[in-house]
């Protein structure tokens, strides 16, 4: 333990959900953390998040009749795109205890669900209310404030630029900031989880090294999102993984009176999870809007533009905080009926009243008989859907559907899309601990969680995996570095172990 003579605290850089998670987690065994963020507040990219967090053999499933598990879920993770089973199996197998944990520990609402694509299940949790990601890191933020403000054992620091790694020999010990153009030290083993680099668009940014092709998309990542924390790693020798696979998600919301802004809002993945569907210029379906998102993205750049998301009365209905929210910032429309937005769209409205009757009647068809169907499906099987048959990845899920008799009548909430960078599935390789490596080994006092990350996802993440993804590896790295600071035996250990985080902020 020489190496960090003892450590008192665990250093977190990043605060959105995986910095949050953490932090919060070593005070709950225990430890003291100072927590170092650059922007003004904490949070991060997780506020943005909108579609929410999946979680498999939860309460709230079982609640609801829900058959899923963490086999189901692994599998479905690594046809979606993971490549590492001992990873992913991380992911999914802490799921339920992870999503139970937000539920108890900081009384979060997270009672409803959806499917989203790739998955074989509904297993997406959110609660009733405003976005997921937004309630759920808020709700950690608070807990670690009141830690922050009534105890020793945590600190926070807000535009706290952390720059460079402090080394004793092959280890981390601490870390250097700037803050108010003075430089400061902090001493202990450091997490990183300070996101991804999907808004580094300098000539010698990471996108232009390993993305050149995408530097001119827009992005729904906030500036700080440069890659710091792999930029960091990689200078002490740290490896990385994956950097080339950034995904770029289908549904960006294109605000109509300023349509080239850099950075873009989000549509959330629910929005198509709970019956939306995607049409081209001309008013036609082209894709399997509950497919991967580089799948539906890679059938965007095939189509013809501007694309827009729809959703029917029932469908806005199970959603309607978003679709409400989205229409008051003004990326949404409000259409009194299919025929106002057939002539907003310049489409005759008989080819959205097609449109929905074939969706319709794949629907039936599926109902009568899940396995016919002359299309290939995904996640498998066939489909009866011939407009994403066509692409190979049939529709096999049907959501809020409508016969194309009730169109022109209908009352519709719209959309429209472009595809934008969202999310970077590289970034420091780790092991199941949470523990940045070298190719020699593990890096001791080096830890990484949430988008910094590599190898959690492969070359394709999954819809509701990225919050999942922080606040499994914010607590699994978490245990694992307040672990290291205590020493052999917990001979270093500072604290007792509070029986509830919630004990002491009373």
């Amino acid at each position: 333990m020489a190496a960090v003579f003892p450590a008192n605290q665990v250093i977190v850089v990043g605060g959105g959900l995986g910095g949050m998670s953490a932090a919060n987690q070593v005070v709950e065994c225990g430890g003291k953390t100072v927590l170092l963020d650059k922007s003004s507040f904490c949070g991060g990219n997780s506020t943005k998040a909108t579609s929410g967090i999946n979680g498999a053999g939860t309460k709230t499933q079982k609640n609801k009749g829900i058959p899923d598990n963490a086999e189901i879920f692994i599998a479905d993770t690594l046809k979606g795109g993971a490549k590492k089973p001992e990873l992913a199996k991380v992911l999914c197998a802490n799921s339920a205890a992870d999503v139970d944990w937000l539920v108890e520990k900081f009384d979060l609402d997270l009672s409803l669900v959806a499917r989203l694509g790739g998955h074989s299940q509904p297993r997406t949790h959110r609660g009733a209310e405003r976005f997921p990601g937004m309630t759920i890191t808020y709700a950690l933020i608070q807990m670690l404030e009141k830690v922050a403000e009534k105890t020793d054992r945590a600190r926070i620091i807000t535009k706290a630029e952390v720059f460079k790694l402090i080394m004793n020999g092959k280890a981390v010990v601490g870390c250097e900031y700037r803050k108010a153009g003075a430089v400061h030290k902090e001493f202990g083993p450091v997490i990183f989880a300070s996101g991804g680099f999907g808004a580094d668009f300098g000539s010698d940014s990471l996108l232009a090294q390993y993305r050149p092709d995408l530097l001119h998309l827009p992005t729904t990542n906030g500036e700080h999102c440069t890659g710091d924390a792999i930029k960091m790693g990689e200078a002490i020798g740290a490896t990385t993984t994956d950097l080339e696979w950034v995904q770029v998600h289908p549904t960006g919301l294109v605000k109509p009176d300023d349509p080239d802004a850099k950075v873009k809002f989000l549509a959330a993945e629910a929005l198509r999870g709970v019956g939306g569907l995607v049409l081209d210029a001309n008013g036609k379906r082209f894709a399997n809007e509950l497919g991967r998102r580089d799948y539906v993205t890679g059938e965007m750049w095939k189509s013809k533009p501007p694309f827009r998301l729809c959703l029917n009365k029932a469908a806005a209905d199970e959603i309607i905080w978003h679709a409400k929210h989205y229409t008051g910032r003004g990326v949404m429309k409000f259409y009194e009926s299919g025929a106002a937005l057939a002539k907003d769209m310049g489409v005759p409205l008989q080819t959205l009243v097609d449109t929905h009757q074939a969706h319709y009647d794949a629907a039936k068809k599926t109902e009568k008989d899940p396995d016919g169907g002359s299309w290939p499906a995904y996640p498998s099987g066939k489909s009866w859907d011939e407009a994403s048959g066509k692409t190979g990845s049939g529709k096999k899920f049907y959501h809020n559907v409508i016969d194309g008799s009730k169109v022109a009548a209908e009352p519709f909430y719209v959309a429209i899309i472009t595809p934008v960078i969202h999310y970077c599935m590289g970034g420091l390789e780790c092991t199941v601990e949470g523990e940045c490596i070298t190719k020699a080994g593990v890096i001791p006092g080096l830890y990484v969680a949430g988008e910094a990350a590599g190898g959690i996802h492969g070359n394709n993440r999954l819809g509701g995996n990225s919050l999942l993804d922080c606040v499994v590896f914010g607590r699994v790295s978490g245990k694992a570095a307040v672990k290291y600071t205590f020493g052999a035996g917990d001979k270093f250990r500072l604290c007792p172990t509070p029986p509830e985080l919630k004990e002491l902020v009373k």
